[in-house]
């Protein structure tokens, strides 16, 4: 966090910015999303001691939820491209008018995803084929989470700008604060205890839902009162020629998200459908049990961003490129050895967070196909990171549609034909995570990226 008074000291060096090393980006991105997996781990545990429907009904509504925030991902993934960029370029006031625009166009949007999911909870929640009383809990939990997508939108966005411009320190802060908030209220309201309702699953919905309204609140408040090095701005935001830029480049990851979530809810469908709440569950805690390699990754994907895109505003094309592929490189070792690490006690783990024998099983089993599959990942998360940061947001989509509905949809659609054990449908990640690897690296290396989106130019004042 930085006063109004050191950012204007920032801005009289414009033009010259010194950029963030990969690991000041990486290390507090890391930190806090370990955070909010904790805290996840911790829902994991609660709510799987209610039994396979509370936690098939956690991981359905979570799913759907995901889905209704896809638009706002999309409008981070502008919002971290701009200001990287105009960052890069020593242009601090567009850096903050970016981030104005974007909060803008969040809350509206945030506004109009929430509308339809309180309207269709239940049908959302129906493509799964869980039994009558696992769907009414889950749609229970997408309701609560919608009340609050504006506090998601505020943390969102507002955490993009910040690491965009190089902070990622207090986006670090916030996190922890968020998950101060929301670990004693899933204990409260998850088992209703000193005297508050006992509302089971959904109540790990509400915690979460005033968790980060608490945090949103908090950010807004610092970032009126200028305390963040991009600023607060009154004016001068709302120009055409902004919110398209923030639109080119947002609408392809909101496709990409839209296709993402398509994927998933077609995978997640065979599984519920064609083996069980267990084996659909089981999906959903063995996610849980890896959150930690993937808070690794999204941190190299923060670096990877914000390095490419401040690199391309200052028309330093070969220090993006170095950038990219040591995010990549660095991504690919520590998630391949905290994946190893899991899978290892997986057993143990398993058995730490369900009561239920088949759903234990089931979970081990996709434990080891998802950790063997983090080397992968870890192009996923670092080199798509980086094209995303440069403003090639259209190819992670094409990559993202060939992998997850080409390969993985169509290899478990063949698993589920054949009647093939579960674990054949797990397995199908191998094969998502492969064709997409190879197509995010091809196209990192042809260098196309760099001038997807035109030289930054100031001419927005």
């Amino acid at each position: 966090m930085e006063s109004q008074d050191s950012n204007s000291k920032e801005e009289g060096a414009h033009g010259k910015v010194k950029r963030p090393g990969i690991w000041q980006l990486a290390f507090p991105s890391m930190l806090g999303n370990l955070s909010y997996t904790i805290v996840g781990m911790v829902q994991t545990k609660f709510v799987g001691d209610l039994g396979a429907q509370a936690i098939a009904a956690v991981g359905a509504g979570q799913r759907v939820f995901f889905a209704i925030q896809a638009i706002l991902m999309a409008v981070s993934a502008g919002t971290t491209a701009l200001v990287a960029r105009a960052w890069g370029a020593g242009d601090f006031t567009e850096a903050s008018r970016v981030t104005m625009a974007s909060l803008a166009v969040g809350v509206v949007l945030s506004l109009l995803m929430s509308t339809l999911g309180l309207l269709f909870a239940d049908s959302m929640a129906g493509v799964f084929g869980l039994d009558a009383a696992t769907l009414h809990l889950a749609a229970d939990y997408i309701e609560w989470l919608c009340i609050f997508n504006i506090a998601f939108a505020a943390n969102y966005i507002l955490g993009a700008a910040l690491r965009a411009s190089g902070d990622a320190w207090t986006p670090l802060w916030i996190g922890f604060a968020v998950n101060l908030v929301n670990l004693p209220l899933l204990y409260v309201l998850v088992f209703g205890k000193f005297g508050f309702p006992e509302l089971g699953a959904s109540g790990a919905a509400v915690a979460g839902g005033f968790a980060f309204a608490f945090g949103g609140a908090v950010l807004l408040v610092m970032w009126i009162k200028q305390k963040f090095r991009v600023r607060h701005v009154g004016g001068g935001w709302w120009r055409r020629e902004r919110l398209k830029r923030l639109l080119d480049i947002g609408y392809p990851a909101a496709v990409e998200q839209g296709v993402f979530q398509v994927g998933f809810f077609i995978f997640l469908m065979l599984i519920g459908r064609n083996y069980g709440t267990e084996a659909f569950a089981a999906y959903n805690v063995g996610v849980n049990l890896l959150m930690v390699c993937m808070t690794v990754g999204f941190g190299f994907s923060i670096s990877g961003s914000t390095l490419v895109g401040q690199a391309l505003g200052a028309n330093d094309h070969a220090a993006a490129q170095r950038a990219g592929y040591r995010s990549m490189w660095l991504a690919i070792v520590f998630m391949g050895l905290v994946g190893a690490v899991i899978c290892f006690y997986a057993w143990e783990m398993a058995d730490f967070f369900l009561n239920d024998p088949v759903t234990i099983e089931h979970t081990v089993e996709f434990t080891y196909v998802l950790g063997a599959m983090m080397p992968l990942m870890a192009i996923d998360f670092a080199i798509g990171g980086s094209l995303r940061g440069a403003g090639d947001t259209r190819f992670p989509l094409m990559a993202t549609f060939a992998g997850l509905i080409g390969m993985r949809c169509g290899l478990a659609i063949l698993a589920t034909w054949y009647g093939l054990p579960v674990v054949w449908v797990y397995a199908a990640l191998v094969g998502d995570y492969l064709l997409k690897g190879a197509m995010l690296l091809w196209r990192f290396q042809s260098g196309r990226w760099r001038t997807v989106v035109k030289s930054y130019d100031t001419g927005l004042h």
